[in-house]
């Protein structure tokens, strides 16, 4: 089963998140295509992380649709049925479709294929760095070990996963050079090395979409460098979609195929890099000021 590359694989639509009287995100619509790799920026305080945090489960949001596939493109002919229903998801031989705004957030991860990272890093700091790649494959090895029974007794349909699951995990290991840490403890390594990690340990669940939340904060220009060519990697070697909110535009530009720009909970501008770029009302929401102003502050800043 894979995603034809270009193809929509994620279709948000009319999102709306409110707390109490706050409008956190407002009637957000946009679309992430298969194969690439969707910026979503915007000013601090945008509505980005609320934005993850409806797709990932985290947050049911007050109002919209929220629709992921695997598989063919076909499978979007069955999306008005499953919306119309009270189910959350839909298969047709290989081919699947979830709406995401339906699932606990255990299984957006598990069903969906949803992986995340997080603004701040969120490794298993006391454990190795060999075991946070295996824990992030609890599942299939639990389900393997006959939740633990068929695993204490070392049958062979364990044995298998496990052995395919450290194979997995070294693959991971050697691409993010850390194979010779395997055996350190997780907090041991320097913090790009952390951020490289937990990209590597998300990328152990095999998702369909991989939702990092500003990977780039705190990375030095070198990390920076190093973090574009594994993202890269990652869109043109596997068969995953990548979302990142992201503040380092050296990063967002240089990686992404697609930008959504958010400004108070709203989408302000949606397009190419080079359309973002150019785009007076984005520039207008990071100078802080109204669009007719732009030019003024550019002039005085050099810009």
């Amino acid at each position: 089963m894979s995603n034809a590359r270009g193809a929509p694989i994620l279709q948000v639509e009319h999102l709306t998140m409110r707390f109490g009287g706050l409008v956190a995100v407002n009637d957000l619509s946009f679309t992430a295509s298969s194969g690439e790799i969707t910026a979503l920026i915007g000013p601090n305080g945008a509505g980005k992380t609320t934005v993850f945090n409806c797709i990932t489960g985290f947050y049911k949001p007050t109002e919209g649709r929220i629709a992921l596939r695997h598989g063919g493109d076909g499978i979007w002919e069955e999306l008005p049925a499953l919306t119309d229903s009270s189910r959350r998801s839909i298969k047709r031989g290989d081919d699947a479709l979830f709406l995401l705004e339906r699932l606990p957030d255990f299984l957006v991860t598990q069903k969906a294929r949803v992986a995340r990272t997080f603004q701040n890093i969120r490794l298993f700091q006391g454990m190795t760095v060999l075991e946070n790649l295996l824990i992030a494959q609890h599942n299939p090895l639990m389900l393997a070990s006959g939740f633990t029974f068929l695993g204490l007794l070392g049958l062979p349909v364990y044995r298998s996963a496990e052995a395919e699951a450290i194979e997995r995990a070294r693959f991971w290991l050697e691409k993010i050079r850390l194979i010779d840490r395997a055996d350190d403890p997780a907090g041991d390594l320097p913090y790009g090395d952390q951020r490289r990690l937990e990209i590597a340990r998300a990328m152990c669940t095999s998702p369909v979409l991989l939702c990092l939340d500003e990977p780039a904060a705190g990375l030095n220009p070198r990390e920076s460098a190093e973090l574009n060519v594994l993202l890269n990697s990652i869109r043109q070697d596997f068969p995953v979609s990548i979302l990142l909110i992201e503040h380092d535009m050296s990063v967002v530009m240089e990686i992404s195929d697609h930008i959504v720009v958010l400004d108070y909970g709203t989408k302000i501008s949606d397009g190419s890099p080079e359309e973002i770029r150019n785009d007076q009302r984005v520039i207008a929401a990071y100078l802080g000021v109204e669009d007719e102003d732009v030019e003024k502050v550019e002039a005085e800043v050099g810009l």
